[in-house]
């Protein structure tokens, strides 16, 4: 049996079209090629881009970038004859080893322990090391002057690499297949005359020989052994035999793709998966020795026929997002594919720390299950006087309530009732299947959330997210139902525990945050932390009087006096006027959850450009009362926790002045704040830079000794030169 598992968000897109390739990068990891200039290596559990390189706008990535499992190195090819070679380490992909080529590249394909091999686009093959000893070396031409290569691939058969590469010709196809350590290339004519058009092609290893299948236009799926015995030169017709044809494909298929899963799955996307249902946009598993269909998900958003799969996972772009969908794929049976295996009592685990409803609905009947459901006496009771009052029929007090029933109940029921349920639910919930359970009730009332409009179970929503057993991924669209409601407690909650928060849904929130009122948060819980330590002395006109500017080893950065301008003007930041916060303390508080939050600057520019000029000068105004904050204490640092460090604060800081330098720089009102801000943190920059000065002097203090003991008291007198 396969199965389709529930899919996360790996990235966003600007298009669906807009990835040129997604290839594997080491453990967990996968370097995506986009069609925008960029190279962007993600680790697949966390969703978070580990590095990112772009070539400069003139320029253009010809073909998807590989990984060097042997060097640790990535290739990726730029205006078809230049190579670039670097790794994690190097951040400008200018700077790095650049070759250039005689010849233009189709495609670089690599496996683990293997030497990269470069396909050129008239057929000759060469491997990476030798290819760059010899950059300008001449290539023999392989295929005549009309054809062209539409796909190619590369397998291990008997521990040697084979490339393998089909081209078209005045609409004819056909496949070659070289042997690159033994340097015999073999030439192969498919027959497409009844089929219609090639749409994808995939190469599988099976029962030690090598298999082509090919989707074609007309809903077919073929699958071609290739005999590589044979040396003798000649074109041979290559042997085809049907191994899957598609339903309701009487249509000409327009852009598909398959993946071979494992000896009896293959994924299909671009096809219909029923007959009944003519949509393309979907991916579906189809088991290949029983015909049968495994599982389907369809995207509404459109996709554009591209498919991958790595590491047990199929990365899927639609819409404008890249979404991984784990699958699993078992030793089929007959009884299995007709669903008339019984499913063991197993306890429910998550594939590749993503879960699985369909697990859950197998296992609905297990003790544990039915125990974390069941009422007791005086819950049925109290449930029971709660449906009477809604006019709704009580149910038995010993009634057992399975998962398929209680999510169904979720899905209609009201609020009230919903949250006296979930109460006896966490109570009772077992911690084997705890975190299952959890993310699917969440799904569930976040998408009856986006159906009915009225509908929001806030109080539910904050009792699951109290569980701390939900992630961004578990549950994507919740942070999204939370801020069309405006949800401030709840954001709070998700900025404060989710780990895997996107760039974009943080801006949404910092977004939200700075566009509301001090009065719209005034009856509204929000987990004020220690900021009414810091805050609330300053916000009290009784006690400005009483405390004076610290003033540190004799320096104050406040009360420095700046002659930078020529001229002497009056400066709040050079006077003994105490800063006064911007805000109010919940909305510091808010703000502050988005200054620690985990971020990647790449992905993190863009979105903090939408920001409004108003909101960027409030947003900078409460970061420089934060810095000046930290200033005045000796340990640059404010008490308490969930308070911002002075590096996270300056970090924030440069980001916000790189994504709206230029409009800053014109904008009139924000003149005096850029003005306060360059005075401010040069006076700091000359602060440490007299401390360095004698830095090397205060770190010899520790060597002198004392040659003779003054008793109990005594001052001595040191000289610095």
């Amino acid at each position: 049996m396969a199965r389709l598992c529930e899919g996360f968000t790996l990235c966003g897109l600007s298009r669906a079209a807009a990835v040129r390739g997604v290839e594997p990068a080491g453990p967990d990891r996968v370097v995506v090629t986009r069609e925008d200039r960029t190279v962007t290596v993600y680790k697949v559990s966390d969703q978070k881009p580990l590095g990112s390189w772009t070539v400069k706008q003139t320029q253009k990535i010809s073909c998807p970038a590989v990984y060097n499992s042997q060097t640790g190195e990535f290739v990726v090819v730029q205006d078809h004859k230049v190579l670039r070679i670097w790794n994690d380490e190097d951040v400008n992909l200018e700077k790095t080893f650049k070759a250039t080529l005689g010849s233009k590249i189709y495609q670089i394909h690599t496996l683990p322990d293997i030497e990269p091999l470069v396909i050129f686009e008239r057929g000759s093959v060469r491997q990476l090391d030798a290819l760059l000893s010899a950059p300008q070396q001449d290539l023999e031409s392989v295929l005549s002057k009309d054809e062209v290569i539409r796909w190619s691939d590369i397998l291990l058969e008997a521990g040697s690499p084979v490339v393998v590469f089909v081209t078209e010709q005045s609409g004819m196809y056909h496949l070659y297949a070289e042997k690159v350590n033994h340097n015999v290339r073999h030439k192969f004519k498919l027959d497409s005359e009844e089929n219609g058009c090639p749409l994808s092609f995939v190469l599988s290893n099976k029962q030690e020989s090598i298999i082509l299948l090919c989707l074609y236009s007309n809903g077919c799926i073929y699958q071609m052994p290739l005999s590589l015995n044979n040396s003798d030169g000649q074109e041979q017709i290559l042997p085809q035999s049907l191994l899957l044809q598609l339903p309701n494909c009487e249509k000409s298929l327009d852009r598909a793709a398959v993946l071979v899963l494992d000896e009896t799955h293959i994924a299909v996307l671009g096809a219909p998966h029923l007959r009944q249902c003519a949509i393309t946009d979907s991916l579906s598993i189809w088991n290949t020795k029983f015909q049968t269909l495994q599982g389907w998900k369809e995207f509404p958003d459109g996709s554009c026929g591209q498919l991958w799969c790595c590491y047990g996972k199929l990365f899927v772009p639609h819409g404008k997002v890249l979404t991984v969908i784990p699958f699993t794929c078992k030793t089929s049976s007959l009884a299995a594919v007709l669903g008339k295996l019984k499913q063991p009592d197993a306890a429910v685990k998550a594939i590749s720390n993503v879960v699985s409803w369909n697990t859950l609905l197998h296992n609905e009947q297990s003790a544990e299950l039915e125990q974390a459901f069941s009422l007791t006496p005086a819950e049925s009771k109290r449930m029971r006087n709660l449906r009477n009052r809604k006019s709704r029929g009580a149910s038995s007090p010993s009634q057992l309530i399975s998962l398929e029933q209680f999510l169904s109940v979720i899905q209609t029921s009201t609020k009230e009732e919903i949250d006296e349920r979930l109460k006896i639910l966490l109570r009772n919930l077992k911690a084997s299947n705890a975190q299952l359970i959890i993310a699917q009730i969440a799904t569930i009332l976040v998408s009856r959330c986006k159906t009915q409009v009225k509908f929001y179970p806030q109080k539910a929503l904050m009792n699951i997210l109290k569980t701390q057993m939900l992630s961004y991924s578990l549950c994507p669209d919740l942070m999204g139902v939370a801020l069309q409601e405006a949800d401030y407690s709840l954001l709070q909650f998700c900025l404060q525990h989710f780990p895997d928060i996107p760039e974009a849904v943080t801006c949404a929130c910092l977004k939200l945050f700075l566009s509301a009122n001090d009065s719209d948060l005034e009856n509204i819980p929000v987990d004020l932390g220690c900021v009414a330590s810091y805050i609330e002395s300053d916000q009290n006109p009784s006690k400005a009087e009483e405390k004076m500017v610290i003033v540190e080893n004799g320096f104050s950065p406040l009360l420095e006096e700046d002659s930078c301008d020529g001229k002497q003007t009056h400066d709040p930041l050079q006077t003994n006027v105490k800063p006064i916060c911007p805000v109010g303390l919940k909305r510091a508080a808010l703000l502050n959850e988005i200054l620690l939050s985990t971020y990647s600057e790449s992905f993190l520019l863009p979105f903090l450009k939408d920001l409004s000029l108003p909101q960027v000068m409030l947003f900078l105004q409460y970061m420089q009362y934060l810095y000046a904050k930290h200033c005045e204490t000796v340990n640059i640092k404010l008490p308490g926790t969930r308070i911002p460090t002075v590096n996270q604060v300056l970090d924030w800081i440069s980001l916000l002045l790189d994504a709206h330098f230029t409009v800053l720089v014109m904008a009139t009102e924000a003149r005096e704040l850029i003005t306060h801000l360059h005075k401010f943190i040069r006076s700091q920059v000359r602060f440490y830079s007299q401390l360095s000065k004698i830095e090397g002097s205060l770190q010899n203090l520790h060597q002198l000794k004392s040659q003779k003991n003054d008793g109990l008291y005594s001052i001595e007198v040191i000289e610095i030169f």
